[in-house]
């Protein structure tokens, strides 16, 4: 059976790079553009050469390295008010960037025109085929962007279409409809989208350009949108991943994809790339330094965790209770979410992916629930936190070695000048009978314990030295105890191959905190070992 085709076109590197607190290196930006060929994205946008050097730069890289598959875009404005294409010096660049395929943005919206632009709505339409008539000529291809265009058209419908047909009978191969502030509703794409497929298939025209679609995320419906234009005859989505973008994001492609593909039956990347679309995704967050969404359709985190005994229960008999789609497809899996709200099918599900495998009616089951919800009362949160569960789990199944004892710890700090502090940690740690005394200092309390406990045992463990905290989460738990407040820490550690996260609660900061560092050094060592000699555990 052959499938329609919907044109993916990826703008993460130049209106994705637009979102608030982003800054992508010329590095970030090649190894995007790599990873997004990889996943089979046909047309990537660049940015705009000309606009800083930075783009300039990295067009001429990728001359130098080029994709293997996917057309590499430029992005541009139609030229100045009272110029001629040729003579304007913005298209220079563009021309130097060496891209087949160039989009070039012009007004929709007399607004913008009259206001922005400061110019009459017959030299906007000369600009739009001015400026594809002269990129054609230089042997370019031309994928239209019709910039604001919704409201343009709900404006004034007229004029809208005019702009369309100029840049049509200008050679342009693509219309993408552009809703650029984002406030329009699904329907009003549907209902718009239709409208201008029909008024593009009954122009005189040598060849029928193709209708693209292009959403902002302002109304929350960016994606819907995107669906339901392809729906009415657009054959061109544009987005970026995880959905990055100025203001509230664009239409994100992680979404739009495997709806397209695994949903709606469209062909956009192979059947044989899409189960990269988790890895990709958890790979751009970490480009461009932003935590990845968690709960994001698809490929979050959350996206395909039970948490719920209920839940849990039904998925382990047929996963599509709970499940819309197999979380392979798109390169993510099912989770099982261990908290107070378990019930022992969770627990189950569980400790098998720790390598236990447990009997549902032996009363250790109960024990480890038991303890569970006890501890999530006192504050704890294991779901955040399952290598802590973990040691837990082994604990009380009598499979918890002793790999270190501590003794006691004392922490100074130091606030020397009001740019200058510093803490001093010195543990007592007993490892197969021996005691040590250890001291170092770090920039912090934490990381003055932490660097003393790796001091302490690194002789005794030397992979010690290949663990290191990534991430540390300090929560109050009742603020309306003040400083007396309960606080829970989730430190997330990493040997450089995994990622762990441990828990500690206490009314003292430091002794929360120390819990999680001991437990994730704990842990950390376990995974090294059973790396070393796996050890099942089976209960019956």
């Amino acid at each position: 059976m052959t499938h329609p085709t919907c044109w993916i076109y990826d703008t993460t590197l130049r209106d994705g790079a637009q979102r608030e607190g982003i800054s992508l290196s010329i590095e970030d930006k090649l190894r995007i553009a790599h990873r997004l060929d990889a996943l089979g994205i046909p047309f990537i946008e660049g940015g705009w050469p000309g606009a800083n050097p930075k783009d300039v730069q990295f067009f001429w890289r990728l001359q130098e390295d080029p994709l293997t598959q996917a057309e590499i875009v430029a992005f541009c404005s139609t030229r100045r008010p009272g110029t001629s294409a040729a003579t304007d010096p913005a298209f220079k660049p563009i021309l130097s960037a060496g891209t087949r395929w160039v989009t070039l943005f012009g007004k929709s919206w007399d607004l913008h025109v009259i206001e922005g632009l400061k110019t009459s709505l017959e030299e906007n339409l000369a600009m739009i085929g001015d400026s594809i008539e002269f990129l054609i000529a230089q042997g370019r291809r031309i994928i239209y962007d019709a910039e604001h265009w919704f409201d343009g058209y709900k404006q004034n419908p007229e004029y809208a279409l005019k702009t369309l047909e100029a840049s049509a009978r200008a050679g342009a191969e693509w219309l993408v409809l552009c809703d650029t502030n984002g406030g329009t509703l699904p329907h009003e794409v549907e209902e718009i989208t239709q409208i201008v497929v029909e008024a593009v298939a009954s122009w005189d025209l040598n060849s029928i350009p193709q209708i693209g679609i292009h959403t902002h995320n302002d109304s929350g419906t960016a994606v819907a949108n995107a669906l339901m234009a392809v729906r009415s005859g657009a054959r061109m989505v544009q987005g970026t991943m995880n959905g990055y973008g100025e203001r509230c994001g664009n239409a994100n492609l992680c979404t739009v994809i495997p709806n397209l593909q695994l949903k709606l039956g469209y062909s956009c990347i192979g059947e044989d790339q899409i189960f990269k679309l988790t890895e990709t995704s958890r790979l751009v967050s970490e480009l461009v330094n932003l935590a990845p969404d968690e709960h994001a359709p698809f490929v979050g985190l959350s996206a395909f965790a039970h948490k719920g005994g209920i839940h849990v229960s039904a998925v382990q008999k047929n996963p599509l209770t709970y499940e819309h789609i197999e979380p392979e497809k798109v390169g993510n899996k099912r989770r099982i979410v261990i908290s107070e709200q378990s019930g022992l099918s969770n627990v189950l599900v569980k400790a098998r992916s720790f390598g236990i495998e447990l009997d549902r009616n032996h009363p250790t089951c109960r024990e480890i629930l038991q303890r569970l919800k006890e501890l999530e009362h006192q504050g704890y949160q294991f779901e955040a936190a399952e290598a802590s569960f973990e040691l837990l789990m082994r604990e009380v199944l009598s499979t918890r070695k002793s790999l270190f004892e501590i003794k006691g710890f004392q922490v100074h700090c130091d606030k020397r000048t009001e740019d200058m502090s510093s803490s001093l940690a010195t543990v007592k740690v007993t490892v197969n009978g021996e005691e040590i005394l250890a001291s170092a200092e770090g920039n912090g309390p934490v990381s003055a314990l932490d660097s003393a406990l790796r001091k302490a045992l690194l002789s005794f463990y030397p992979s010690i030295a290949q663990f290191q905290l990534t991430d540390y989460k300090v929560r109050i738990l009742d603020g309306r105890e003040g400083t007396s407040a309960k606080t829970r820490v989730l430190i997330e550690s990493s040997n450089g191959q995994k990622r762990w996260t441990t828990v500690g609660v206490s009314t003292n900061i430091l002794d929360a905190s120390y819990q999680a560092v001991v437990e994730g050094l704990e842990y950390g060592l376990l995974l090294t070992q059973s790396q070393e000699n796996p050890v099942s555990v089976k209960l019956s």
